[in-house]
């Protein structure tokens, strides 16, 4: 499995969950793999654990919604391994809660982080990677195809960064580059421990199915084969794409279905009684 060999990979978000699996994926197949994100700690033992595979690994502390660290960071990738042949936009979380509640700022750090944050990255990385022929991936979500009560921010940000890549794919067609956006389904990860101002807590309960969660390393291996074989659109997990499908083409029954079960009336009464939640 070396079909990155002699390759250099950016991941921003990398020093956990999916984009800490995917460094280690691209390590395993040869690649020079480059993590970043807000926390040292954790990408530094990301790096570690890429070194003592046998791999070579870059940490650098990056945070998405600032434009400059964003360009320091590529250009650091390119000073120590000379080339950017992967990059892959995964730097996200989500702001939850009633659309009547979140505030602008609610609105403004979720956009910022998930769409801004990965046009920053784009923008940036995308002359190295003109010089290589590489790929972009960004991660978007199956969350993007369909709506659900307390999820609209997060939808909508997500929805964003689906039209974005599917514009670059016509933009970047017949240079050489290629773009992948991907939809993962349920993905164990930090993700429902990190609160709507971006802070991180470990002891938040995730809501999200048990039995439907994905090991991020099995979601690793679908989503680098992905970006390997430069597809366009890259929806996963059975119920993702089963998700995927019924929230194009079935829009009404995904109505039916969130406010016939409840789901609306249930965020509603949690909102008026925090406790419930």
């Amino acid at each position: 499995m070396a079909q990155f060999d002699g390759k250099v990979v950016w991941i921003t978000g990398g020093g956990s969950g999916i984009g800490k699996a995917l460094a280690l994926e691209f390590a395993s197949r040869g690649a020079r793999v480059a993590v970043s994100g807000r926390r040292a700690a954790k990408l530094k033992t990301v790096m570690e654990q890429i070194e003592v595979s046998g791999g070579k690994g870059l940490a650098l502390v990056c945070d998405v919604t600032d434009d400059t660290a964003v360009r320091a960071s590529v250009a650091r990738v390119v000073e120590t391994w000379g080339r950017l042949d992967v990059v892959v936009a995964n730097a996200g979380f989500g702001v939850s809660g009633l659309v009547e509640k979140l505030t602008a700022d609610d609105w403004r750090r979720q956009m910022e982080v998930n769409v801004v944050g990965a046009a920053s990255t784009v923008f940036h990385s995308l002359p190295e990677l003109r010089k290589t022929g590489g790929r972009l991936a960004l991660v978007a979500s199956v969350a993007s195809f369909a709506a659900m009560p307390t999820m609209g921010a997060y939808a909508a940000s997500k929805a964003a960064v689906r039209v974005m890549g599917l514009t670059l794919s016509q933009e970047l067609f017949g240079s050489g580059v290629s773009c992948t956006t991907i939809h993962p389904g349920f993905v164990a990860s930090e993700i429902a421990q990190v609160d709507n101002r971006g802070r991180h807590d470990a002891s938040r309960k995730d809501p999200r199915p048990a039995n439907l969660m994905w090991p991020a390393d099995k979601a690793a291996r679908v989503m680098v084969r992905a970006i390997q074989r430069r597809k366009r659109e890259f929806v996963f997990t059975a119920h993702g794409r089963l998700g995927a499908f019924v929230g194009q083409h079935m829009p009404g029954f995904v109505h039916f279905v969130m406010t016939r079960m409840g789901l609306g009336k249930k965020a509603q009464k949690s909102a008026k009684n925090p406790t419930l939640s």
